[in-house]
């Protein structure tokens, strides 16, 4: 089992998804976060602003925050290894770190008529 660690900028709540105005890479992060733990993940995620003590004892952490300070966050690690900072990744590169299959396309569009844009009459 992959582990997935984020480590959030100081947000609202755990996930940032909250409040009238949330951020839409937010919540298709957060869906995508679901989505790996569906796929085997192991997903925990700290909020600099309400865990503050997860980043300070964790040295990989702490070493990146000392080198680019809190605006380089979020800081994503797999297996305790930074794997991406700056910002989050897509769902395609969580794919990719899991070893899952692809995620599948978007259903081919409809027509207003029917299925594959081929009608009868």
């Amino acid at each position: 089992m992959k582990s997935i660690q984020v480590f959030d900028p100081a947000l609202c709540c755990s996930s940032g998804v909250c409040g009238v105005d949330a951020d839409q890479a937010l919540i298709t992060f957060a869906a995508d976060l679901e989505w790996a733990a569906q796929n085997g993940a192991r997903i925990d995620r700290y909020n600099l602003g309400q865990q503050p003590l997860a980043f300070a004892g964790n040295a990989t952490v702490k070493s990146f925050l000392d080198r680019s300070g809190p605006d380089a966050l979020p800081l994503i690690l797999l297996d305790g290894e930074i794997a991406m900072a700056g910002r989050y990744p897509s769902r395609a590169e969580l794919t990719h770190w899991l070893g899952t299959a692809a995620p599948a396309e978007a259903e081919a569009e409809v027509s207003g008529c029917c299925s594959g844009g081929r009608c009868a009459g």
